[in-house]
């Protein structure tokens, strides 16, 4: 690549992070890296149920796609996010997370070891399985919002 090429990516890639950085709060920033993480994760996962359910229309090459984000996301390493003191401030992460650190994080590896089953089981291209699989996915993000997310809004 030559130079003033490899100089456009470069300013290129600088202009479209400047959105990403601009997310991150200066004072919370471990809260904003697990913000932005479920936030990724719930409108990749979102939009794979609206399939699933038939509130819009089925297209198993757009799920297939949706599944490997959805897996690629999952493996990010979130549990950084959750560091000692990053309990304070606008978040959604109930203080059992602090308490209970081994079963959030074998929460978290379930939810992972699921969302890449569902990238596989969705490339078969087999509807019945995919929503089996889907299920199962979204179960493991129940059992985690179910003891360490609460419902009250960040803000």
């Amino acid at each position: 690549m030559s130079n003033s090429r490899f100089s456009l990516v470069l300013l290129l890639s600088a202009a479209l992070s400047l959105p990403a950085i601009a997310h991150i709060e200066r004072s919370e920033p471990l809260q904003s890296l697990r913000q932005s993480y479920f936030a990724i994760v719930g409108m990749t996962f979102g939009p794979m149920g609206d399939m699933v359910k038939g509130d819009i229309e089925w297209n198993g090459e757009q799920f297939a796609a949706w599944a490997s984000d959805l897996a690629a996301v999952s493996s990010v390493t979130v549990e950084r996010g959750f560091a000692p003191g990053s309990d304070k401030g606008k978040t959604r992460a109930k203080p059992e997370i602090w308490d209970n650190k081994a079963d959030f994080e074998e929460k978290l590896g379930n939810f992972r070891m699921q969302a890449a089953k569902l990238a596989e089981v969705a490339a078969t291209g087999d509807r019945q399985a995919i929503a089996g699989q889907f299920r199962k996915t979204g179960g493991t993000c129940k059992a985690c919002h179910d003891n360490y997310k609460s419902r009250g809004y960040l803000y």
